[in-house]
């Protein structure tokens, strides 16, 4: 790395500990008391991610490889010929590699990799590059800048591909999946698509399941925000006092996370400039992710202005695929 690549990782690191520490003393002062799911993904959080993606009881990464594995030539036929895929949260890349094997030609295609967790980053490229044709560039970046410097070098004659997998809309309240999906829209060309991955609804014991397993591993990913704190931004949260709870609320159709005092204490956040209370059950509010009906995913991509080509569910475990093009 040159000293000019080097002085640009360390500004860019600064920026985004700043913005960590604004985000944390602004969320952690409202009520009820919150943190953005954003940060649960540092290098760690990452790893134990991927672990509950392993999980029997979290069955979205499974569903969702399976209706790419059966349907993923007919989708990337139905919108050919592409010559860039944008992946908004790479995670470890292994649903963009099954995608990507099923062309039905190695023509090269440009591979946007855009994720905050340099982790992930590495994980996705490494799983990707070795396939023929394949041109990695990664943005350590939110969706909304990384796709942004993606657009700016889509082929002209071509069609560029977004995918936003893994529930990822889930994590936005419907305000703000609305406003982000028109985002989306707005750095497309007119042909273009989009293909969604969106958790459906399902019985409450079965989504519970899912976000507080009895291996422990979520809870483990949840505290780890907690850890990142304290290491970070210089917090005193005492892990053995906050517990990780689930819960669904019916009314407005989401599971989420909290992270649960046991006992009354005292927190201080010294680079966030940040001192408060907590009292025993009070909590932290670290996730949200709604569950959709297809028709619902339907109605959200109509609205953001895109047309919906195709939408595969698995009945199975209850996941849709919906592969949207932008009028």
């Amino acid at each position: 790395m040159t000293v000019r690549g080097r002085d640009a990782t360390v500004a860019r690191d600064r920026a985004a500990a700043a913005e960590f520490a604004a985000d944390v003393q602004y969320y952690l002062a409202l009520q009820p008391r919150q943190l953005p799911s954003r940060y649960l993904y540092d290098a760690l959080g990452s790893a134990l991610f991927d672990a509950i993606c392993r999980l029997p009881w979290y069955r979205v990464t499974r569903a969702e490889q399976r209706l790419l594995r059966k349907y993923g030539e007919e989708l990337l036929r139905l919108i050919a010929p592409i010559s860039t895929v944008v992946e908004l949260g790479s995670g470890s890349g292994a649903k963009l590699r099954t995608l990507l094997e099923r062309r039905a030609s190695v023509e090269p295609v440009v591979v946007h990799l855009v994720d905050i967790s340099a982790s992930a980053l590495s994980a996705a490229a490494r799983m990707v590059r070795p396939l023929p044709g394949v041109h990695v560039r990664a943005h350590r970046a939110p969706y909304e800048s990384g796709l942004g410097e993606a657009a700016a070098s889509f082929h002209r004659s071509r069609r560029a591909l977004v995918l936003l997998l893994g529930s990822n809309i889930g994590n936005y309240d419907p305000p703000g999946a609305a406003a982000f999906l028109r985002g989306v829209r707005a750095r497309l060309r007119r042909g273009d698509a989009l293909l969604l991955g969106a958790d459906l609804v399902k019985p409450e014991p079965e989504l519970l399941l899912a976000y507080d397993d009895p291996l422990g591993v979520t809870a483990a990913f949840n505290r780890n925000l907690l850890v990142r704190i304290n290491r970070e931004l210089g917090g005193d949260f005492d892990l053995p006092h906050f517990a990780h709870r689930a819960v669904w609320n019916r009314a407005v159709s989401r599971v989420e996370m909290h992270l649960v005092s046991r006992r009354r204490q005292q927190i201080s956040i010294a680079d966030a400039q940040l001192a408060f209370e907590m009292d025993i059950d009070d909590t932290i509010w670290t996730e949200s992710s709604y569950k959709y009906e297809p028709g619902g995913v339907r109605q959200l991509l109509e609205d953001a202005g895109f047309a919906l080509r195709e939408q595969w569910i698995d009945r199975r475990d209850g996941f849709a695929l919906s592969l949207a093009e932008a009028g």
